[in-house]
């Protein structure tokens, strides 16, 4: 089992900054991916960035790309979403998310571990 817990999410002004943080403890040895997606009120939960845990080979959604930087630090077994340029559409909750697979996907389905999520609002 792997346990995942965010943090760092908040309010904040359009055109402003945010740093999530995902904390991993338990078996993760076995993670080969870590993804972070969004669920915004009344849709679907959305893929927004990956990084392979061994190669920290990133991959994010067209949406976010080149306002989202994911990275991790993989002693202390953190990873870590840098947001900037928040936009409204941006607000959702954001989750953390675990992969065992050697085969990593965008999709929910690649992801066996999952956080509690932690909220981020915009405000235009």
């Amino acid at each position: 089992q792997v346990q995942l817990v965010e943090s760092g999410g908040g309010l904040v002004q359009a055109g402003g900054s945010l740093r999530l943080s995902c904390a991993a403890s338990g078996r993760t040895f076995s993670t080969t991916a870590m993804a972070w997606f969004r669920q915004a009120s009344e849709k679907e939960r959305e893929f927004v960035a990956v990084i392979i845990w061994s190669a920290g080979n990133t991959r994010y959604a067209d949406s976010v790309k080149g306002r989202f930087t994911i990275s991790r630090d993989s002693p202390k077994n953190m990873m870590y979403l840098q947001m900037n340029s928040l936009k409204p559409e941006d607000a959702a909750v954001y989750y953390c998310a675990a992969a065992t697979s050697s085969t990593v996907t965008m999709s929910e389905s690649s992801y066996i571990y999952w956080g509690q999520g932690t909220q981020v609002t915009v405000s235009s």
